[in-house]
This record gives structure tokens, C-alpha cells and sequence, in this order.
């Protein structure tokens, strides 16, 4: 007996060259899909530990993390970057050493001052010549004194001085310490980014299917 077999259908072999790439690209925008609503619960639970860890004053500082797909090779598989274009949170996130000379403001306990902020301050030091450094126990302290020219620029730091000596005023004149200068400066890890990637990694993965299940994939 002799028998002749025929294919049809999907398994018609020029359907099934036709087919293959397609599903693969339905595949493969589902996962993309799926990826992006899962990134976007990633990026809040990260805010909100970015809140705890920092004492956040700017939404700006918040918003910086964000999510990311990169999708563009179809050669390769989509891959989801969360993140923040913030510089100097890389080094709170792992921890670590800075070192050469730093200028450390002497504000208030808890009151953060800006960088650029405390540039002008010393910029407006240092144009009436009103800065010096002394050294007191072991430490090299930036000083000014408490004159006129300098009453804006001093504001924040007769209110530490009063704060921390316990005085009502400060008098015209009185030395007033702005800043210790600091050769090294240690940072511990506080921010623990990739454990909070980590910990959300099963809603990532129940967006994918979610998206693929919506698709009939």
C-alpha cells in the first residue's frame, strides 16, 4: 500500500514561515507592554522609599526616578532600566569614601544647606574679606565675623550659633563659625535601590503575563 501525505492549514509550510514571526511579535509586544505597566509600580514603591530614606523638600528630587524600556534591537530582549539621572544618589545607594578637601556647613542640626547656595555664601565672604579659618580641636574651622555687609549671608548661621550656645543674640563683630573643613568623608548605604527592584520583581512578572493573557498568548 501506498500512501501520499499532504500538509495544510498552519502546517502548510509557507503559512507556517509566516505565522512563526508573527506570533514571536506578538509575543514579544506583550512583553513590552507588560513591562512598562510592571515598571510603572516598580517606580512608585521606589518614590516611596526614596521619601523614607531622604528628607525630601523638592518633588523634583522624587520624580527623577523613573522607568525606562529599551526595545529597540529585535535581536535582542526588551530590557527595563529603573533609575535616576540624580548624580549624587549612586553613592548613597551603594555607599562609600569621598575624599579631598571639603567644606562642610555648620547649619543647623537637620537643616540641609545646598550646594549652590552655600557658594554664594562663600562668594559673598570672601568678596568683603570676611573669612578665615581657625583651628579648634584637632579641626580646621571656616570663621567670619558678625559684620553688616554680611547680614544675609550670616542669617543662617547666628541662627545655628544662637541654637547651639544658647544665646539670645549674637553681637556686631562676634566670630561665627560657617564651616569645618574635612579631608574624608564616609557615606553608608541608605537607599537600597536594587533590593527594592528585587522585591517587586513578581509583579513585574504577573504584568507580563497579564499582558500576554489579554492577547491570548
Amino acid at each position: 500500500m501506498k500512501l501520499s501525505l499532504t500538509t495544510s492549514g498552519l502546517l502548510d509550510p509557507k503559512r507556517l514561515d509566516s505565522w512563526v514571526p508573527e506570533k514571536r511579535r506578538a509575543i514579544r509586544k506583550a512583553v513590552e507592554a507588560g513591562m512598562k505597566a510592571g515598571g510603572k509600580d516598580i517606580v512608585e514603591v521606589a518614590r516611596g522609599r526614596m521619601q523614607s530614606a531622604f528628607k525630601v523638600r523638592k518633588a523634583g528630587f522624587l520624580k527623577s526616578m523613573r522607568q525606562k524600556l529599551y526595545a529597540g534591537s529585535p535581536e535582542k530582549f526588551p530590557a527595563l532600566l529603573i533609575g535616576s539621572k540624580v548624580p549624587w544618589l549612586g553613592i548613597h545607594v551603594r555607599g562609600g569614601t569621598l575624599t579631598g578637601k571639603m567644606l562642610i556647613p555648620l547649619t543647623e542640626e537637620g537643616k540641609r544647606m545646598g550646594r549652590k547656595a552655600f557658594a554664594r555664601v562663600i562668594d559673598a565672604l570672601m568678596r568683603t574679606g570676611n573669612a578665615y579659618f581657625i583651628q579648634k580641636n584637632g579641626k580646621m574651622i571656616l570663621m567670619a565675623e558678625n559684620i553688616r555687609e554680611n547680614a544675609s549671608a550670616l542669617r543662617r548661621f547666628k541662627r545655628a550659633e544662637r541654637r547651639r550656645t544658647g544665646v539670645k543674640s549674637i553681637k556686631r563683630g562676634q566670630e561665627i563659625p560657617i564651616a569645618v573643613l574635612v579631608r574624608t568623608v564616609r557615606l553608608r548605604s541608605r537607599f537600597d535601590l536594587p533590593g527594592v527592584v528585587a522585591s517587586q520583581l513578581p509583579r513585574l512578572s504577573n504584568a507580563i503575563v497579564k499582558q500576554l493573557s489579554a492577547h491570548g498568548l
